[in-house]
């Protein structure tokens, strides 16, 4: 089962009609929320949303600004939960292959 937060509060929005199916959110999401499907023309869809951790990965990294997402909880959630097990702070996501973290 894939970590989920809080039901149905997620920010995240995917504007399909800007969507051009390149799959680069689906690269860079750290908790697999989407996915790209043959039956929408090979776009994007939202398949996971309370997976999302609004790290703003997906959106920092659209380049038709299809995506939208209110960037900073889900860090803010790996940072707490670091403290909170005397770990180092992680939101999970990472550093991209661009060698930059999604919520540096």
């Amino acid at each position: 089962m894939r970590q989920q937060y809080l039901r149905n509060v997620v920010t995240l929005d995917l504007d399909s009609t800007k969507c051009t199916g390149c799959g680069r959110c689906v690269e860079v999401c750290p908790h697999a929320v989407f996915a790209i499907q043959a039956t929408s023309g090979r776009k994007a869809e939202i398949k996971e949303r309370d997976s999302c951790m609004e790290c703003g990965a997906c959106a920092k990294n659209c380049a038709s600004q299809a995506l939208t997402v209110r960037a900073g909880v889900g860090c803010a959630w790996g940072i707490v939960r670091g403290r909170l097990t005397g770990t180092e702070p992680n939101c999970g996501c990472g550093e991209s292959e661009s060698g930059s973290a999604c919520c540096g």
